[in-house]
């Protein structure tokens, strides 16, 4: 017997509520006009904050069935860092649940109980670093973003594939709001509750499609690896990302943003909020570029005029004094130490074949991307054609090629597809 509460189910089975009688067609008919999706089908599931009822909806996912959607909800832009605020579950037999993680920081139990089954997401790299930091790691996933970008769709959003796939339209009003707020507002919770109420059901629409289109063994492999992939390393001088650092040029400006970045990520860490509202990225650029002298001429500078600012003047000088007193040998190079090739815009005058074989190769694999119907750089990274353009196997046959993509972490189905072209792109322009 079939369970109202099966996420599996298709929406025309189990129809949630939505503002009209009929819930649409079936999949792979023409849609009529999108259904606005109001509620979730068991309406909104109160917030998981204890162990008592943590544990109760361990278990009851525990006993559940089938894959199960998973969602989490960050404050992106309010809090510092990237931490869960609301985790959103949806399974077979379980039925949705909204888990606070702040009052229950430790989900391993729940990703324990877990562990065999698959975890349906969207944009899963997105999600997937909030999620282990508590304790929630799926050993196989189906994402359907990627998914998506695989069979082609040109707009790979939630709310455009519920859309174009099933139908429905998603209120997505809530995406940008701080997570961090407590308690959390009834729209807010609806809101969240329906981006996993149809996850499954577009995760079984996409992957009949890809098999379809012969695409689906292409992304298994590309789900396998997100969920094999280690956490990524500290980035390495994280300040260089400072938005509008192409201005600043010259070793004593990039110290300034070094020491302004600097104690603006310990101040953002320390008050847990985002380092934009500590300082924005324009305020570090413009210091920069002026290196003012002191604290009269730094608040001179419009983006420090504003009153907040202005209480922390004698801060962000101190900053901006002990780079105008550091030695010359201490100073910052004007360019990121980067391992791999330069930038493509000089490999003309510093590798003319180089550059003549990135060309071909980049041509190759366009060309490829759209007779497969997928973004080019879902068929192979830039950095991967790249760094085999700069450094070609000694000689560039196709075993070799591959060789070459393997240990750049292309998968099997694209070195399949991509080692002829640029094995013709390597040979036309052989060093």
């Amino acid at each position: 017997m079939t369970d109202a509460t099966d996420a599996q189910d298709s929406p025309a089975a189990t129809a949630p509520q939505v503002s009209g009688t009929d819930p649409g067609p079936a999949e792979g008919a023409a849609h009529p006009a999108p259904v606005p999706l109001l509620e979730p089908r068991e309406g909104i599931p109160p917030v998981i904050a204890d162990p008592e009822s943590l544990a109760t909806a361990v278990a009851a996912f525990a006993s559940g069935s089938g894959p199960v959607a998973v969602d989490a909800e960050r404050a992106s832009g309010y809090r510092y860092g990237q931490r869960a605020y609301l985790v959103q579950l949806r399974r077979a037999g379980a039925g949705t649940a909204l888990i606070d993680p702040v009052a229950c920081p430790d989900l391993s139990g729940l990703g324990a109980a877990l562990a065999n089954a698959e975890w349906d997401l969207h944009a899963a790299t997105q999600d997937l670093p909030c999620l282990r930091e508590i304790g929630m790691v799926p050993h196989s996933l189906f994402d359907t973003e990627l998914a998506g970008r695989l069979a082609g769709f040109p707009r790979v959003g939630l709310g455009a594939m519920v859309e174009n796939v099933l139908g429905y339209t998603l209120e997505k009003g809530h995406s940008a709001v701080d997570w961090s707020t407590r308690p959390l507002p009834e729209p807010w919770l609806r809101y969240a509750a329906l981006d996993v109420e149809l996850l499954v059901d577009l995760r079984d629409a996409l992957e009949k499609e890809l098999e379809r289109q012969g695409k689906l063994e292409w992304a298994l492999e590309e789900f396998d690896a997100i969920a094999s992939a280690p956490p990524p390393a500290p980035r390495k001088d994280p300040w260089r990302r400072t938005s509008g650092m192409h201005r600043v040029r010259r070793r004593r400006q990039l110290a300034v943003v070094r020491e302004l970045w600097t104690l603006r990520d310990r101040i953002a860490r320390r008050r847990d909020v985002s380092p934009g509202k500590v300082l924005p990225d324009a305020a570090i650029v413009e210091a920069a570029l002026a290196v003012p002298v002191n604290v009269h001429a730094l608040g001179a500078l419009p983006a420090f005029g504003q009153r907040a600012q202005k209480r922390q003047l004698d801060q962000w000088q101190a900053a901006i004094d002990r780079a105008r007193e550091l030695p010359e040998g201490e100073l910052p190079q004007p360019g990121a130490s980067v391992a791999g090739p330069p930038p493509p815009r000089a490999w003309a005058d510093r590798d003319p074949e180089a550059a003549a074989r990135l060309s071909a190769a980049r041509a190759g694999v366009n060309t490829l991307a759209e007779r497969l119907h997928l973004p080019q750089e879902n068929l192979i990274t830039p950095d991967t054609v790249r760094r085999v353009c700069w450094e070609p196997p000694a000689s560039p046959d196709p075993d070799a090629v591959a060789e070459a993509l393997r240990e750049h972490g292309a998968r099997r189905w694209q070195i399949e597809h991509v080692t002829p072209v640029l094995t013709r792109a390597l040979q036309a322009h052989a060093a």
